[in-house]
């Protein structure tokens, strides 16, 4: 569905040729409620660095880099100073341990 130059996804709850005005509103007004709790912290000084809350927690958008903010400390409580050495000095990845492979006699 198209609102405002914004397309919104219906799901799977409603059929795109029987929704109707009040169940198209709730889908448009329940997509903005998102967006905004998803923002965390926006820099005035440079927008290009957002901290956003995502499915796995939150983390950093610096540009167009995803980078995961270090355990311990409150997401809202970051500077832009720290942000910048968060981009320039990532935390390593985390990887999860390979499972062995179990061979059959």
């Amino acid at each position: 569905m198209k609102h405002k130059s914004k397309f919104y996804s219906l799901g799977k709850l409603y059929d795109p040729h029987t929704v109707d005005l009040d169940e198209a509103i709730e889908v448009i007004e329940a997509k903005r409620k998102s967006d905004v709790e998803r923002m965390i912290k926006v820099f005035d000084d440079n927008p290009d660095y957002q901290i956003l809350n995502g499915k796995w927690g939150p983390y950093l958008k610096a540009g167009k880099k995803n980078i995961r903010l270090p355990k311990g400390k409150e997401p809202s409580s970051f500077t832009l100073e720290e942000c910048i050495e968060l981009e320039k000095n990532p935390p390593p990845p985390r990887r999860s341990p390979k499972r062995k492979s179990k061979k059959s006699k």
